[in-house]
């Protein structure tokens, strides 16, 4: 429902307006003082008269081009509801120009050689190497000046988290793209272990608690039939190879160094010192010991070569044939019906006896969210339209989806899950009404603002519950690289993490990791890691330094 609030704007004005989005923006952002201003940032100056404070941002309706990718599922932006009705209430029309997402970078950076810019990028996809490079030639404009005098949300967001302007300020000290910020506290722990408690009450086993038991069970899934079908069907476990969850990092850290393999990135940080895992002799051991587990049948076959779609599909098969995984939740992999015979399987004692949880280098802060180009005209209103998605109860819209859709609101204004139709799934809807991009939900906002989404507030418990106690302190921060840095890390980088990639799956599935490993070390130092280490070390003993 949109909300009509009528207050006068000046005297000499001869309407009052006050549209204010009363499902998305705070009562905070009523008209409040608004005056018809021409005055320009520093970067531009504004083609169009526009109001510095309150809503609608424009008496005459202005409209901004916005490339963006979006999710499989989603519907063309502007046929969302969360931006119609952020249109009524700005008088900002945005003509989208939605890219799937698959084929996004390579558009993007055809727009960007060609020089056929929009006005900006949503969801921009920018890496960092980008923002530098196309901040310093001027195809994107600097923002921290638009910010500070139009954007009292991400002002006040910079003021509350001075960590998160940190994350987006460019070495050169410019800003030339916007945040996004989810503080839930669950990214850093994205491996969670599952194992078929139907499966050890049939069988009569215990709950495992030692690397060695786990093994046994694992054994006993295989080999005992515990489907009952007759067939040597069952699978004891499996997880996504170098995924952002779900990996493998937590199987090697039972030899006492917990990995980040997430797209064979292995950069671990141990008392402020940045170490490749994957040249550490914890990995080596490992990797040589699962590679007996595959032999024995007890890891799945088809782990590194499986798609997340086939990973899934193991979980839902008609005769129940998965045992243990990893994942981030455990309903998405053996869905509804079969939940209720999984259950987690808690951190298990490592080789040493110890446990030991890795932390992910994925960081909960993104600095790609919105981005703004020199073809833009009106590069005021952009940044009043783009802060409205700061202000907090909108950014959880934008974030999980909006009111009507995915929320209602309580008695007290917070924002509260609906019930799901029967058989839709919340992720599959959240990407149909949920558009993501440029926003901040901090975690003073869940229980004030809005309710934790149930899904979350589960993982949450476990975590607290089963792994946090056992977590590593340390990980790897998102840092702004020098342009200098960046040449490095992009030439040497990318070369090594397929190597690593290639090779660990060699390894785990055929084995050949002791006659292969001092040559493999060597290859990588010459393929430049040493000179790749020295590079991220000094830039966290920075970032520390901050």
């Amino acid at each position: 429902m949109l909300k009509s609030i009528k207050k006068n704007v000046q005297k000499n004005k001869k309407k009052s307006m006050a549209l204010v989005l009363g499902l998305g923006l705070s009562a905070s952002l009523v008209l409040t003082g608004c005056s018809n201003s021409d005055s320009a940032s520093s970067e531009k100056k504004a083609d169009t008269p526009f109001h510095k404070t309150g809503l609608p941002i424009v008496d005459k309706q202005v409209t901004l081009n916005i490339v963006s990718p979006k999710a499989a599922l989603a519907p063309d932006y502007s046929k969302m509801v969360i931006f119609d009705r952020l249109q009524k209430a700005t008088n900002v029309k945005i003509k989208w120009n939605n890219i799937p997402g698959d084929g996004y970078q390579e558009k993007k950076n055809l727009m960007l050689a060609s020089g056929d810019l929009p006005d900006a990028f949503y969801s921009s996809g920018f890496s960092d190497h980008d923002l530098v490079q196309y901040g310093q030639n001027g195809t994107i404009i600097p923002l921290e000046n638009l910010i500070d005098k139009f954007s009292p949300n991400l002002k006040k967001l910079f003021e509350e988290r001075p960590e998160l302007k940190k994350v987006v300020t460019a070495p050169d000290g410019h800003i030339y793209s916007l945040p996004r910020a989810e503080e839930m506290d669950l990214i850093g722990m994205p491996n969670i272990m599952f194992i078929n408690k139907a499966w050890l009450d049939k069988l009569g086993l215990k709950m495992p608690t030692t690397l060695e038991e786990y093994h046994d069970v694992l054994k006993a899934f295989k080999e005992k039939d515990p489907n009952g079908n007759g067939k040597k069907d069952e699978i004891g476990l499996t997880f996504w190879y170098n995924g952002w969850c779900g990996n493998e990092g937590d199987l090697i850290g039972l030899f006492g160094m917990p990995d980040a393999p997430f797209e064979a990135d292995h950069r671990i940080v141990r008392d402020g010192k940045v170490l490749y895992a994957a040249i550490q002799p914890e990995f080596k051991e490992a990797i040589k010991y699962y590679n007996g587990w595959v032999k024995e049948g007890l890891i799945d076959p088809e782990v590194v070569t499986q798609k997340t779609e086939q990973l899934f599909a193991k979980g839902k098969t008609q005769n129940p044939t998965l045992g243990s995984f990893i994942w981030w939740e455990n309903t998405e992999v053996v869905g509804p019906d079969r939940v209720k015979d999984y259950v987690v399987l808690p951190p298990l004692k490592g080789k040493d006896g110890k446990i030991v949880i890795g932390r992910s280098n994925y960081s909960e802060y993104g600095r790609d969210a919105f981005v703004i180009t020199s073809a833009n005209k009106n590069p005021e209103i952009t940044m009043r339209w783009v802060d409205q998605l700061y202000e907090p109860k909108m950014s959880a819209q934008i974030n999980w989806g909006p009111v009507g859709e995915i929320y209602e609101e309580d008695a007290n204004g917070m924002l509260v899950n609906k019930e799901l139709p029967a058989g839709v799934s919340m992720g599959e809807l959240r990407q149909k009404v949920a558009p993501g991009g440029p926003f901040a939900v901090l975690k003073e906002h869940f229980g004030k603002v809005v309710d934790m989404e149930p899904r979350a507030k589960e993982r949450l418990q476990i975590l607290d519950q089963y792994y946090r106690p056992y977590m590593v302190k340390e990980s790897y921060p998102s840092i702004f690289f020098s342009p200098e840095e960046l040449e490095v890390i992009n030439t040497i980088e990318p070369e090594i993490k397929e190597f690593v990639k290639q090779k660990e799956a060699q390894w785990l599935i055929e084995g050949g990791i002791d006659k292969e490993w001092d040559a493999y070390v060597k290859q990588l130092n010459d393929m430049g890691l040493e000179k790749l280490m020295k590079v991220y070390q000094k830039g966290l003993d920075r970032y520390n330094k901050q």
